[in-house]
C-alpha cells in the first residue's frame, strides 16, 4: 500500500537540501515532523506547520526520510533511532552515503525487519526548491512503490538502480561527472580571462553545445563574477563525493586517473579555509595556482 497525505513522515536533516524537500512536503499536505541536530534550523519549517521530532518517538512514523552530511552523520542519527524501529517502516535515505555504508544501515534495520531505501537525489537547491529532482534509488521494490507519492512532490523522476546500494552507486557516478567537471569549467573560465575572453559570455556562447551542462551554466557565470552567493554546492560535499566515488573504484580494481586529479584539486581547495563556500569558488584556487 503507498504512502498517502494522511501517512506520518519523519524527516531528519534540515540543512540545504532537506530544509527545501521538508517545506514542499508540508506545503503538499503531508503531515511532518522535524528534527535537525542544530534545532534552530527546524524553525522556519514547524512555522510552516511542521511537527518537532522527538527520535525516541520515531516508531510512530512509517516513513522515516533522512537527509544528511555524509557517512558518520547518518550513522550517529542511525544509532540513536535504531531501537525504536518498528516492522514495517520504511526508511528513505537522500543523503550521498558509501555503498560500504549503506549496505551495512540496510542490514542493521532489517534485523528490524524495516526497510532502507538508499536514494540520493541530483538537481541541487533549485530542484528541491522546485520539486524537480531526480532520484536514483537502491533496495526493495515494493517499498520504493510505497514512496512514490512522497516522490512525486520532490521529483520529477524516480529510477529503482538494482538492488541496495545502487542508488548510492548512481549518485556517486553522477557526482564524479559533477565534481570532475567542475575543476575543468573553473580551468577553462580562467584560461579564457587570461587570453582576453569577455568571460561573461562564455554561457550563452557555449549554450546548446557539445562542452554544455546544467553546471556549466550554473557556475561559469559566478566563476566569471566573482559572484560566490549563496551557496549552492559545498566544496566539502563535492569533495567528500568525489572521494567515495575514487574509494568505490579502488574497492572495484578500477583506476579512474581524472577523478584523483580533481579530487586532489577540491581537497587543496578545501583545506584552504573553502570548505563551506560555494563550488563555484575552485576557481580561486586555478586561478592562486
Amino acid at each position: 500500500m503507498s504512502f498517502d497525505r494522511h501517512t506520518k513522515i519523519a524527516f531528519l536533516g534540515m540543512g540545504l537540501m532537506g530544509s527545501r524537500m521538508a517545506s514542499r512536503l508540508i506545503q503538499a499536505g503531508f503531515e511532518v515532523a522535524v528534527w535537525n541536530r542544530t534545532a534552530n534550523a527546524c524553525t522556519p519549517l514547524l512555522e510552516m506547520g511542521a511537527q518537532p521530532l522527538q527520535l525516541d518517538q520515531i516508531g510512530q512514523y512509517p516513513a522515516v526520510l533522512l537527509c544528511l552530511a555524509d557517512d558518520a552523520a547518518v550513522q550517529a542519527v542511525f544509532e540513536k533511532i535504531q531501537p525504536h524501529l518498528q516492522a514495517g517502516q520504511v526508511l528513505a535515505d537522500f543523503s550521498s552515503l558509501s555503498v560500504g555504508q549503506t549496505k551495512k544501515l540496510a542490514q542493521a534495520a532489517a534485523e528490524h525487519k524495516a526497510y532502507w531505501i538508499d536514494c540520493p537525489v541530483s538537481g541541487g537547491t533549485a530542484g528541491a526548491e522546485q520539486g524537480s529532482l531526480v532520484i536514483f534509488a537502491g533496495g526493495n521494490a515494493a517499498a520504493i512503490e510505497q514512496l512514490h507519492p512522497i516522490y512525486n512532490v520532490l521529483s520529477q523522476r524516480v529510477t529503482r538502480m538494482g538492488e541496495t546500494g545502487a542508488g548510492q552507486a548512481t549518485k556517486i557516478c553522477n557526482q564524479l561527472i559533477v565534481a570532475a567537471n567542475s575543476t575543468l569549467i573553473a580551468e577553462a573560465v580562467a584560461l579564457a580571462d587570461q587570453a582576453g575572453v569577455d568571460t561573461a559570455l562564455l554561457a550563452p556562447a557555449l549554450a546548446g553545445g557539445f562542452a554544455d551542462s546544467k553546471p556549466f551554466q550554473i557556475l561559469s557565470p559566478r566563476m566569471a563574477a566573482h559572484s560566490f552567493e549563496p551557496v549552492q554546492w559545498k566544496v566539502q560535499t563535492l569533495s567528500k563525493d568525489l572521494n567515495n566515488a575514487v574509494q568505490l573504484a579502488a574497492s572495484l580494481q578500477l583506476n579512474i586517473p581524472v577523478a584523483q586529479k580533481a579530487l586532489s584539486q577540491l581537497q587543496a581547495h578545501q583545506n584552504n579555509g573553502f570548505a563551506e563556500a560555494d563550488l563555484s569558488t575552485v576557481i580561486q584556487h586555478v586561478e592562486k595556482r
